[in-house]
């Protein structure tokens, strides 16, 4: 038996078969953990939806923030779902989209096993959050994207502020703190004010801007913790933390983490040929 955590997919739907395959993943022995944007700009995310769906017995998802922007639109009338790319399109306006989204709005922002010592997110944790907090406040969103009242929430999902975490935020803002934490922060200073536009390589950022995982003084956390969203990053092992977005869908890998050995082992697949950043880059 075998565990696997894998970097962000993004709809990349025929280097994902490859890897399973190159893992010889076996659905009724192995798990897979995966850490977020499943969807968007791979050009084939219905199909990765629909597989990644097919294996949610033997598999863990943690949201990212396209997966959560993905069921935000589809909070909106069929008038506006029709103005998003074709990509999403199809997601919205196929037959099995329903089955789908309730899925999809019932996975994690955190997840951690306590067996195997491995915490899953997508983003970064804010520096004053130990495990037990960041467990929490990721239960509080999960709660509500599984419930009737997730159209409020999702409706007031976008937005910079607030820009760090504290425990005294409630409401709405407590809700999309957490979200904005655990789906989008890159860097952020010792207060965990989060920079939105910081996206490049460490040592790019602003002055007094630290990546998530090397902020001075952040609470202690007895874990390891595997996580996506940074494609600038890369493969990166360090404090701790184990970086695995390696770009796939910018012609880059994708890269599968085992985490059920005495050490990490990665394996990886190539990007189809046709993959590359576009001029601006992306996130």
């Amino acid at each position: 038996m075998a565990t696997y955590a894998i970097g962000d997919v993004q709809g990349c739907y025929p280097e994902l078969q490859r890897l399973l395959e190159k893992l010889r993943f076996d659905p009724a022995a192995d798990r897979l953990w995966f850490c977020g944007d499943l969807i968007n700009r791979g050009g084939r995310s219905l199909d990765t939806l629909r597989l990644i769906h097919e294996l949610r017995e033997s598999s863990v998802v943690t949201l990212g923030n396209h997966d959560l922007s993905l069921l935000a639109i589809a909070e909106r009338k069929p008038d506006a779902q029709a103005r998003v790319n074709p990509e999403l399109r199809e997601v919205l306006f196929a037959e099995d989209a329903p089955v789908l989204f309730d899925w999809l709005r019932s996975q994690k922002l955190l997840h951690h096993d306590e067996t195997l010592g491995w915490t899953m997110i997508h983003a970064g944790l804010a520096p004053i959050w130990t495990l037990k907090q960041a467990q929490r406040c990721a239960l509080e969103v999960e709660r509500e994207l599984s419930s009737p009242r997730r159209g409020r929430l999702l409706k007031n999902l976008f937005g910079n502020r607030p820009a760090a975490w504290n425990n005294r935020l409630q409401g709405i803002e407590r809700l999309r703190a957490t979200i904005n934490t655990l789906t989008r922060m890159r860097y952020c200073d010792v207060n965990g004010r989060i920079d939105f536009e910081g996206k490049g390589t460490p040592g790019t950022q602003k002055p007094g801007m630290y990546p998530w995982f090397e902020v001075p003084g952040m609470r202690r956390r007895d874990t390891r913790i595997v996580c996506g969203h940074w494609s600038a990053l890369g493969r990166f092992a360090g404090l701790g933390v184990h970086a695995i977005d390696t770009g796939c869908v910018w012609g880059g890998k994708l890269t599968a983490l085992r985490l059920d050995g005495e050490e990490p082992q990665y394996i990886t697949v190539d990007a189809e040929p046709h993959r590359k950043r576009p001029p601006g880059g992306g996130d």
